[in-house]
């Protein structure tokens, strides 16, 4: 039987469109109101706020985050080959920007070691075509807390107006312009993929591609600490294969590590490490996380001032952070078409990482998240902050982890935390002056525990899904043998051809039916199925399309033993023989056979059925191709008197064939032809004669 098809009104697109852009173009004061409620969240959750209920988690968690967010901001400033101030400054700014902007309520926007070392990558390319030097480690300024005392004594000038910067400017101000240029760019693409709706950009990053560029940054991120844990002074190595380069150099250089950095560096890693584990042990017993980093902090600056690690031992050291803010700045246009490129993947990566953590949070406490307004919300968390002297921004799972284990209710916390950060930025920054550098790349190290610990789940990703495991095995190895963007790269394109691959070569079968039962399955997975007399029934568990024609008639040919080209091209030659001797009078034919014997011949043994079933309940399209080949099997069966039928097509499918003519010009063999169970089919070809 045939089901009949619902009448569907034809859309008139064209008006469809009209009436959204007179829509979307009108002006009314509600219509105003509720979009200014849309892009600023802040003003619909704000008046509903519930103070008595929410106010004490928020602000203890702001508090903590705050305390974390200083020691990772100023050892991040590492990774962006930058000063701590400015560091600071992007952990200010985002966290007031996605507290106006921002859907959710709990993941914490800032600093984030993946885009710090995006960042630090193109500084460094451009700081070297501009010819600063990379390697110049002077000893730190003496620092008298102002904003004037930026230029360092080993630093090089240059008049850069080749990139339109007509002062002369020192490697700290072309470093930072850099960066601000790049987090502009990166911005404006967020916003722009917003107001275009590309979010859907973020499909084709699945988790493995994330989890792999993430595992292969951190290995990168690992090794351009370890100069630093040592206390060696190397190049700082840049384009394609950092990661072998940088190692040979360490081993290199090995026989010069500075003894009081390594010694500094081996009691951070253990102090952190051992706090980090019991933390994560007791964590239902502590109220909040251990301010580890910051007592760590505290502690090796106050042995390092009154030690004189720097004088003594030559321990490098963070140097002068001024206090206050530096007057706002303009990103320069020239510099923003040098790393226009370089932005593109920054955006999608901070972008990605911010929806999905968003996403992730926004399901475990039951609320939703608007992505295009959180792809908003992240654009101009890196637009108006690269006015301001800061770099980009995403959203980070650590931090964000430790806001809601400490009882965050909304991103007043981030407000709290911006307060203490801005402390920090007012008044405490120049305490910090005596700091060792190794202290600083062991918290970062430390921070990479979550990352590196993916090894350890290969195995267990291994057997859940082996594609899924090389996926990340190549994202990875590429994002930390050759560079992070080109891993990107690399791992999307590949986890696509995988997609490509498997729908090329899908799974086949010929299918057997359940015993006393309406139901078959595949014949090679499951024991004691029957075999349906003189019916062959096949399954394809892909798309049919020009990409798998050949695999779908290759094996649909192998597992049913019958090529019906050859066979009918060998029929046409055998009775082109027969012909020939009967004309010539021959009553015996070729073979020795009389006539009728030979008629029997021409009926070959291995044609062991009469009807052919397609299964097509895993074909969810047919393209132009797959409508072809179809109609060409039906065709090259026919002429062997064995009939083609169809099942389980779904009304996609269903209208690809009636478009390309399957059934004929006036449908009327459809009930012949298609069915809705296999089933059904099957009793049909038993009823044919």
């Amino acid at each position: 039987f045939l089901m009949e098809r619902k009448t569907h009104v034809k859309i008139n697109r064209k008006e469809v469109m009209l009436a959204k852009l007179r829509k979307g173009c009108s002006c009314t004061p509600q219509k105003l109101k509720n979009f200014l409620m849309d892009f600023f969240p802040v003003l619909r959750w704000l008046p509903k706020y519930r103070c008595k209920e929410y106010i004490w988690g928020d602000v203890m968690s702001g508090l903590v985050i705050g305390i974390i967010l200083v020691p990772q901001a100023i050892a991040y400033s590492l990774l962006a080959g930058l000063k701590p101030i400015y560091s600071l400054y992007t952990s200010f700014f985002a966290n007031i920007i996605y507290f106006l902007m921002g859907t959710s309520r709990h993941v914490s926007v800032g600093i984030f070691s993946l885009i710090s070392l995006m960042v630090g990558q193109v500084v460094d390319r451009e700081l070297l075509l501009a010819g600063f030097d990379l390697n110049d480690d002077a000893p730190p300024a003496s620092g008298d807390g102002s904003l004037q005392n930026d230029n360092l004594s080993s630093t090089t000038a240059f008049n850069l107006t080749i990139v339109g910067i007509n002062a002369e400017c020192g490697k700290e101000c072309y470093a930072i312009g850099i960066a601000t240029a790049l987090t502009f760019m990166a911005g404006v693409y967020q916003v722009l993929m917003g107001i275009f709706r590309l979010g859907f950009v973020s499909m084709y990053l699945s988790e493995s591609v994330l989890d792999g560029f993430a595992t292969g940054a951190s290995l990168t991120i690992l090794t351009a600490q370890v100069k630093y844990l040592i206390g060696i002074k190397i190049p700082r190595s840049q384009g394609h294969g950092m990661l072998v380069i940088t190692w040979i150099n360490i081993f290199r250089n090995i026989s010069q590590a500075n003894l009081c950095d390594v010694i500094t560096s081996a009691i951070c890693i253990v102090v952190l490490v051992t706090a980090k584990e019991l933390g994560d042990r007791y964590k239902h017993k502590l109220k909040f996380p251990l301010p580890t980093e910051l007592v760590v902090i505290v502690v090796a600056t106050l042995v390092s001032h009154y030690g004189k690690l720097n004088e003594l031992y030559a321990s490098s050291v963070s140097g002068a952070i001024p206090t206050g803010f530096i007057p706002p700045k303009v990103p320069e246009f020239n510099l923003m078409l040098r790393v226009a490129l370089d932005a593109l993947p920054l955006a999608i990566v901070s972008f990605v990482f911010t929806v999905s953590l968003s996403e992730m949070f926004a399901k475990k406490y039951a609320y939703t998240i608007r992505a295009n307004q959180e792809m908003f919300a992240v654009g101009f968390c890196n637009i108006i902050p690269s006015f301001f002297h800061s770099f980009a921004t995403s959203a980070a799972l650590a931090k964000t982890l430790v806001k809601t284990s400490t009882g965050c209710q909304t991103q007043i916390s981030g407000v709290i935390s911006a307060m203490v950060v801005l402390l920090v930025l007012l008044f405490l920054a120049p305490l910090f002056y005596s700091l060792q550098k190794c202290v600083l790349a062991c918290i970062i190290i430390v921070s990479l525990r979550g990352a590196l610990r993916k090894f350890r789940d290969v195995p267990a990703r291994y057997h859940v899904n082996k594609v899924d495991t090389l996926v990340w095995v190549v994202t990875m190895s590429a994002s930390a043998l050759v560079s992070t963007e080109i891993g990107l790269l690399v791992g999307i394109v590949f986890s696509m051809l995988c997609i490509i691959v498997r729908t090329q070569r899908p799974r086949t079968a010929l299918l057997g039916q359940i015993q006393d039962t309406s139901f078959y399955e595949d014949d090679l997975e499951y024991e004691n199925l029957t075999t349906v007399p003189k019916v062959k029934i096949f399954r394809f568990e892909a798309p049919l399309y020009y990409a798998n024609r050949n695999y779908f008639l290759k094996s649909l040919y192998r597992l049913t033993n019958l090529d019906p080209n050859l066979e009918a091209a060998r029929r046409k030659k055998y009775e082109k023989k027969e012909k020939q001797h009967l004309k010539k009078g021959n009553h015996r034919t070729a073979n020795g056979l009389g006539i009728r014997e030979t008629t029997l011949q021409l009926v070959p043994k291995q044609i062991d059925f009469q009807a052919l079933v397609v299964d097509c309940s895993s074909i969810s399209f047919l393209d132009t191709t797959g409508v072809n080949t179809l109609k060409e099997i039906l065709k090259d069966y026919k002429n062997l008197n064995i009939s083609v039928l169809l099942a389980c097509c779904n009304p996609s499918v269903i209208d690809s064939l009636k478009r390309g003519g399957y059934f004929g010009k006036d449908f009327g063999c459809m009930r012949e032809m298609l069915f809705y169970s296999i089933h059904n089919a099957v009793l049909f070809a038993k009823d044919q004669k």
